[in-house]
């Protein structure tokens, strides 16, 4: 049998696939990325055991566990066990502290013939260990952010640069009011954190002598919170600065935020995707009414509602090109230019999508 672990480096920098047996409850709050949920206790049994180890202490908590894993219940664990071990004969099983239910399922597997080893302080000390990596790399490795208006096409630019972090790609969202994707699935931000703690790392030590870029990113990414030192570190990095003409960021707006959006509600929502997707663009309007003000709003919503319209008839958004200007100019460009303000890093770099991206692939 190989042994049990604790070279989390190895298993983050290699992708090692990782059984968590927690319930799904715990994984909700965060989890790794290559890591895949079979649980000992579904969520009721762990809370039922969680009250009983309180109350009568872990002797009486482990018979209650005994008595809950009946047969089939038993019989379902080990067959989702063994599968996923056969599929991955060099990962490891880990619970939330490399305790009692890592051991019991590491049991479990023996007595069915299957020796297959876990992770020494199960999730905490991975985790643990991804936040402390995540604070050494936001000091040692040189962060470059890649700034510019809404429209600029910074993701884009992002894409195209060997060595980058894609932030808001991680986050499933785009980092605006009109950020989120149609199914509005967001990860956790610990599962944010942890993801983002690993592309750190794997950079430092794939690259060590590259900057890394990022996209310019305040302390929210949707319903994802950035850490606080990770924030404090985005005031500071160096930045390269994306310019492009007012015609060409209303084009990439408008296919970013109405062309493919509006595709994939059509393809989640069919005959419902009208409504669906109207309550999205103009919810999301909503959220900024007070930032606007009252008549901006107005006017916006009117011609929004308008060009929705026209969408739905004829397939056809050149009538989104209007209100996409001015929300762009009376919006969001003062919006950035009074955050970038806050900025304290030192300007490297400005110029074009192409000549940043030449320029980013040759540093």
């Amino acid at each position: 049998m190989r042994p049990n672990s604790k070279d989390f480096l190895n298993i983050f920098l290699n992708d090692i696939p990782l059984m968590d047996v927690r319930a799904a409850i715990e994984v909700d709050k965060g989890a790794f990325p290559q890591s895949i949920n079979r649980p000992l206790l579904d969520d009721a049994q762990r809370h039922e055991i969680g009250i009983c180890y309180k109350e009568a202490g872990e002797e009486e908590a482990i018979l209650l566990g005994l008595k809950l894993a009946t047969p089939e219940i038993r019989a379902q664990r080990l067959a989702d066990w063994k599968a996923f071990c056969t599929d991955n004969p060099n990962g490891y099983l880990y619970c939330f502290r490399g305790g009692l239910r890592s051991h019991t399922t590491q049991a479990w597997l023996k007595e069915s013939g299957v020796d297959y080893p876990l992770i020494d302080g199960g999730y905490k000390a991975m985790r643990r260990f991804l936040m402390d990596q995540l604070d050494d790399n936001i000091e040692s490795l040189r962060l470059i952010n890649i700034c510019g208006p809404t429209g600029s096409g910074k993701t884009r630019v992002l894409q195209h640069i060997d060595h980058q972090i894609d932030f808001e790609g991680l986050a499933r969202h785009r980092g605006s009011a009109f950020g989120r994707n149609a199914d509005d699935f967001q990860p956790s931000s610990i599962d944010w954190e942890n993801a983002v703690s690993i592309a750190m790392l794997k950079h430092r030590h794939r690259h060590p002598q590259q900057p890394l870029f990022v996209e310019d990113e305040g302390r929210l990414i949707g319903r994802i919170v950035m850490p606080e030192n990770l924030c404090r570190a985005m005031t500071s990095n160096e930045l390269a600065i994306l310019e492009e003409p007012i015609e060409k960021r209303i084009a990439m707006t408008v296919e970013d935020y109405v062309t493919q959006p509006w595709q994939d509600y059509q393809q989640r929502f069919g005959p419902d995707a009208e409504q669906h997707f109207s309550d999205f663009v103009l919810g999301s309007l909503t959220r900024i009414k007070k930032r606007l003000g009252g008549a901006r709003f107005n006017a916006l919503h009117t011609s929004l509602t308008q060009a929705l319209d026209v969408l739905f008839r004829t397939g056809k958004h050149l009538a989104f090109d209007a209100p996409v200007k001015t929300l762009l100019a009376d919006y969001y460009d003062p919006m950035y230019h009074y955050q970038f303000g806050k900025r304290q890093g030192k300007v490297i770099f400005q110029g074009n999508s192409e000549a940043m991206i030449e320029w980013a692939n040759a540093q």
